[in-house]
């Protein structure tokens, strides 16, 4: 009985820190201000090689149809740019992440390759988003300047749309190609008209047959073609619209698949080189 009351009352005295403690660090599992500053400096690195890479392919693009590379080259060169920007800007960030992060004593070897593995990956997730969001206030900075220019607000005054990539008011305007108008406003009016009806039908996948005969019927009576040729014109210019939506649409279909492919690289390089830099910072042989 008295043996037992020692033995708790040992126990008692006894910390759980102090055995608890014995086989974790006082340091937190993440450094964050080593994650802060590599995905600064991986955010810096891609806004400059970014702009590194436009600037060269500003300088290589000529409006000249035989000069300088062709589209599908510029195209693949920017891929490729981009993919290495991503690798480049994120492996730097997650190296420095791991040769400044906190050593971890009393901690297993392969706790610490894991704890490397995520310092990169966090590198990478907190400089893309810094990136990002440093691109779309950019976007929003320039589209807000684009609004409040001349033409914006004359367009607002008259009611009509003046963009310089509206495709459709390209459109509408092939169709009434050839013809005269008493009244400028009206004619400006059934441009914005026919331009909406070409955007319902590019949604819709089609024209519906009202549509089609109401539109030729506007550029029959602005163009003076008869009614059969006025259908074959809207027929010839809707499937002209349709077919540059469709490049429009497997254009940014691939685009959006390489630039999976480019952040996909950057977060593994960005683990693989915070566990070289943690590897270097606890001077263990790479």
């Amino acid at each position: 009985m008295h043996q037992s009351t020692v033995s708790a009352s040992l126990a008692e005295q006894v910390p759980v820190a102090d055995v608890t403690g014995k086989n974790e660090a006082y340091s937190a599992g993440i450094s964050w201000a080593a994650v802060i500053g590599g995905a600064v400096v991986s955010a810096a690195l891609s806004l400059i090689l970014l702009a590194l890479g436009t600037g060269l392919g500003f300088s290589s693009v000529s409006p000249w149809s035989n000069m300088g590379p062709s589209a599908s080259a510029i195209g693949r060169a920017a891929i490729l740019w981009l993919i290495s920007t991503q690798i480049m800007a994120s492996a730097m960030g997650g190296y420095l992440a791991g040769r400044l992060r906190t050593k971890w004593v009393h901690v297993h070897t392969d706790e610490v390759y894991f704890r490397d593995t995520a310092h990169g990956l966090l590198v990478w997730a907190v400089g893309l988003v810094v990136t990002a969001g440093f691109l779309a206030s950019a976007a929003t900075s320039l589209a807000g300047g684009a609004a409040q220019s001349p033409d914006s607000q004359m367009a607002e005054a008259t009611g009509t749309e003046t963009s310089v990539l509206n495709l459709n008011g390209y459109v509408a305007d092939s169709l009434f190609r050839g013809g005269s108008s008493s009244s400028g406003n009206s004619s400006t009016a059934e441009r914005g008209e026919v331009g909406r009806i070409l955007s319902h039908g590019l949604r819709q996948g089609g024209m519906s047959p009202s549509d089609r005969a109401y539109v030729a019927h506007l550029v029959s009576a602005r163009t003076g073609l008869n009614q059969a040729d006025a259908e074959k014109r809207v027929s010839d210019v809707f499937e002209e619209a349709q077919q540059s939506a469709e490049r429009a649409r497997k254009a940014l279909a691939h685009l959006s698949l390489w630039l999976f492919v480019a952040l996909l690289s950057g977060a593994f390089c960005a683990s693989y080189a915070g566990t070289i830099g943690g590897k270097q910072r606890d001077h263990v042989p790479v």
